[in-house]
């Protein structure tokens, strides 16, 4: 993929200050006729250039939250303004600043690629860009199937085009809702590329995804949705530093019956048969690991090896949701 898209607006100004919010979610809630509630009332300020990950478990609401963003579900209660414009008093201009790329594939199956991504921008109102269009078939390497009919495409291939549909219009929020769910890891490679440049460039990015590794490379700050409600936002540094486990593994040359108990303060575990001694501790704690080799050298306790293990943001997000379940 090329740079045709690049632009370079930094996220964050040369004097350091926060650039101002673009997506503004204010009490918004969600209950159908039948009494089912699919949102609690949700608050949530989205800055602009930063892409947020919104993760949660399958009828989390996630969907049914960027569904009411993008206009297309009526939210029960609440407000949302995206970049100045109110989307219900606003619709129009307010949906014109969107771009969305649903789960779902929903392209026009004989409508060639380059007349489908075309007709998608006029429906937003833009004038006429081949070069820009142009430009943004090859940064999805769509080009050599820019006269192909959809329905000949394979499932990478549509995928690609529901991204070019959605970025048709030079959105400043792009909504990806499970962009890389059953594509190649070509594609996965391409699309995150893209999104870096996009986010250069200023656009906000709202992404969903069951691949948390995704998030965690890619995301400025993490959302998690259980249940309807929004139980943390989080930087994500501030995430992993706040909810994350380290673990110091000590293999033992010779294995031990029990602790002495001169570190029973430590809150050490043995395991591995007595093999492995064992210190877990939260993110957020300080050990002092020099004083604790020092005591353990002292107790003459020999170490074949030692290894050190950090929650991933995967082993953080099943932590909260099981503790919600």
């Amino acid at each position: 993929m090329t740079d045709g898209l690049a632009a370079q607006h930094p996220r964050t100004p040369s004097n350091g200050s926060r650039m101002p919010g673009v997506l503004s979610i204010e009490n918004v809630s969600k209950c159908y006729a039948t009494g089912v509630r699919a949102l609690e009332p949700i608050n949530l300020e989205i800055e602009k250039g930063e892409i947020f990950a919104l993760l949660g478990p399958n009828g989390a609401g996630k969907t049914t939250l960027i569904n009411i963003i993008c206009g297309i579900v009526t939210p029960s209660s609440g407000r949302v303004v995206a970049d100045g414009h109110d989307i219900v008093r606003d619709y129009r201009a307010a949906r014109s600043k969107i771009g969305l790329v649903p789960q779902e594939l929903t392209t026009d199956s004989y409508e060639t690629v380059w007349a489908n991504v075309n007709f998608s921008r006029g429906l937003f109102g833009r004038p006429p860009d081949h070069e820009y269009v142009a430009r943004l078939l090859r940064d999805l390497s769509l080009t050599d199937k820019r006269d192909a009919r959809i329905m000949t495409l394979s499932g990478g291939m549509k995928r690609r085009v529901m991204i070019a549909k959605a970025l048709s219009h030079e959105p400043d929020i792009l909504f990806l809702d499970e962009p890389t769910a059953g594509v190649d890891v070509e594609l996965r490679r391409d699309l995150w590329n893209l999104v870096r440049r996009l986010r250069e460039r200023g656009v906000t990015i709202i992404l969903t995804t069951h691949y948390i590794e995704e998030a965690e490379e890619m995301a400025d700050r993490v959302g998690v949705i259980h249940k309807g409600a929004l139980i943390v936002v989080e930087e994500k540094e501030a995430l992993m530093r706040k909810f994350g486990k380290k673990r110091l593994t000590l293999h033992l040359k010779r294995p031990m019956a029990q602790i002495p108990a001169s570190l029973a303060g430590w809150g050490l575990e043995l395991t591995g048969n007595g093999q492995d001694l064992v210190c877990t501790f939260e993110g957020s704690s300080r050990v002092d690991i020099a004083t604790l080799l020092e005591r353990i050298n002292e107790l003459s306790i020999e170490i074949r090896d030692l290894q050190t293990q950090q929650s991933s943001l995967e082993d953080i997000f099943v932590s909260l949701v099981s503790e919600r379940a």
